[in-house]
């Protein structure tokens, strides 16, 4: 990557981020889903749920974050699909710039964005009475793992944002994901879940996340979970940015 790669890929993340300033409703429609939800399961069934903990909101946060990275990558596919059907990535390309300068544009205004609505979401936690004692290590080790995590997620958002024919097709591959947590440790401790459904909580992605986002937050052992969670979102955020990769250049080429 040239000198010339990071000033254009910055100009252009800064071209996308105008856009998100301009509407700041995105950030908006993006944290209402998962405050709603952090809302529903505090007020109104907290009390009938039994996990372990003396503050529910405090349990549930971790899953509520996950879904709100969930929410918020599905409009990176969609401001994608809008400037592949709307010939943006065709007018750069008769322009000297790097090719994937336009690709990582928007895979880093979703990083952006989706922070910004992270930071939403636990500012709302803290006035429902969310409260952790965790040093600064450890908010940082919840920040980078969220970051992978939102990366991971960006670069599967960009494949339906590149390949979908509709805008509903472009952002309705983000609804399994936003579901994934509810079958996982989110809500719910996994041992209260029948067999099978326990089974294929505790093995997939959602859960070894939260419980290594909640362990950090309460200044618990983390353990092998802190392991498995970096291996899936490493190995989510490789398979989806070398299949991204190639469908891009198929598509430009």
């Amino acid at each position: 990557m040239t000198g010339n790669f990071f000033s254009e890929t910055t100009a252009l993340t800064q071209r996308s981020l105008r856009h998100i300033g301009r509407s700041p409703d995105t950030i908006i429609t993006t944290a209402i889903t998962p405050i709603a939800l952090m809302l529903l399961f505090v007020y109104v069934f907290g009390g009938a749920v039994e996990a372990g903990s003396d503050n529910y909101v405090n349990y549930l946060l971790p899953g509520i974050l996950l879904i709100t990275v969930a929410s918020g990558i599905s409009y990176t596919a969609y401001r994608l699909f809008l400037d592949m059907k709307g010939g943006i990535f065709e007018r750069f390309q008769s322009m000297p710039i790097a090719r994937s300068a336009v690709l990582w544009a928007h895979v880093l205004t979703s990083l952006v964005a989706n922070l910004l609505s992270l930071v939403v979401v636990v500012l709302v936690a803290l006035a429902m009475g969310f409260r952790s004692g965790a040093g600064v290590l450890a908010w940082l080790a919840v920040a980078g793992i969220m970051l992978l995590f939102t990366l991971a997620l960006t670069w599967l958002a960009v494949i339906p944002g590149l390949t979908a024919t509709s805008v509903e097709g472009a952002s309705a591959f983000s609804y399994p994901l936003i579901f994934l947590p509810f079958i996982s440790s989110a809500f719910v401790p996994t041992e209260s879940m029948p067999g099978p459904v326990r089974a294929f909580a505790e093995n997939q992605p959602a859960t070894s996340i939260v419980d290594t986002v909640r362990g950090l937050l309460a200044q618990q052992q983390v353990g092998a979970d802190l392991w498995i969670a970096l291996a899936w979102c490493v190995g989510l955020l490789a398979v989806a940015y070398v299949v991204a990769r190639a469908v891009y250049h198929r598509k430009v080429r």
